[in-house]
C-alpha cells in the first residue's frame, strides 16, 4: 500500500508530503520548501528511505530547499513541468524577498508533462499538468489509494492565486474542472496549504468552482 504523511514546513506552513511504499519503505518527498531537519527527522521516525524529490511547482515555499536536499542525499529531482523554469531561476531572489533562508536554482533530473507517470517502489502515480497558478504546475495522482497531491491548484474552500507572473485564472479553472474532477468525487486531495478535502465536496461547496 502507498502511504503518506504531510509535514507543514516554512513560515507559510506549506504541506510537504512524504510518500512511501510500505513494502519497500522507499520514499519520495513532495515539495521540500524548507525546514530540512524537520523533514529528515520525520523520515527517520517513519523508517522511510528517501529516493526521490517530486516538485509540483517552483514557488519558494514549495521548492526552496530542493537543491540542498538533492545535493545532501544525492536524490533525483522529478518535476515540475518546463513552464516553471523561470520560477526555478528566480528562487534566490524569491528567498530574499520573502526573508526565507537562501535558496539555489536547480536542474530537474526529469521534467514532467501531462500524462507522465512516476514510480515509487511498487506503486505508480499519474502526472497531470495543471497550469494556472504557475504555468508549469503538475499534480500527482494515485488511483490506487484515491489521493491527489495538488500543490496550490485547489484548496479546501478556495483555489490557487493567479496574480503572480504568468498566472492565468482561466487556465486554473480549466485545470480543476478538466484535469482534477475526472479523478472522481471520492478522491481526497492534499493541497499545498490547509486541510485535505475531496473533489466531490469542492464541486458542491467551493465558491470559486462549485457547480462546475
Amino acid at each position: 500500500m502507498l502511504q503518506y504523511e504531510t509535514v507543514p514546513v516554512t513560515p507559510f506552513q506549506q504541506n510537504c508530503s512524504i510518500v512511501w511504499c510500505d513494502e519497500t519503505m522507499q520514499g519520495a518527498v513532495i515539495d521540500p520548501g524548507g525546514d530540512l531537519p524537520v523533514l529528515e527527522d520525520a523520515c527517520k521516525q517513519l523508517g522511510v528511505t528517501l529516493e526521490q524529490i517530486w516538485i509540483t511547482h517552483a514557488h519558494i515555499d514549495h521548492a526552496g530547499a530542493t537543491a540542498d536536499l538533492a545535493e545532501k542525499l544525492n536524490l533525483p529531482i522529478i518535476g515540475p513541468h518546463p513552464g516553471d523554469q523561470f520560477w526555478i531561476d528566480g528562487l534566490p531572489q524569491a528567498a530574499a524577498n520573502y526573508r526565507f533562508p537562501p535558496s539555489r536554482p536547480f536542474t530537474p533530473t526529469r521534467w514532467l508533462h501531462d500524462g507522465d507517470t512516476v514510480t515509487l517502489g511498487k506503486h505508480t502515480l499519474q502526472v497531470r499538468h495543471c497550469p494556472g497558478h504557475t504555468p508549469g504546475h503538475v499534480v500527482f495522482y494515485s488511483p490506487e489509494i484515491k489521493r491527489a497531491f495538488v500543490g496550490d491548484v485547489l484548496f479546501a474552500g478556495s483555489i490557487g492565486r493567479t496574480d503572480f507572473p504568468q498566472g492565468n485564472h482561466e487556465d486554473l479553472i480549466n485545470s480543476i474542472t478538466q484535469r482534477l474532477w475526472p479523478m472522481g468525487d471520492d478522491t481526497v486531495f492534499i493541497p499545498g496549504h490547509g486541510p485535505e478535502s475531496t473533489f466531490g465536496r469542492e464541486r458542491v461547496s467551493n465558491p470559486y468552482v462549485g457547480g462546475t
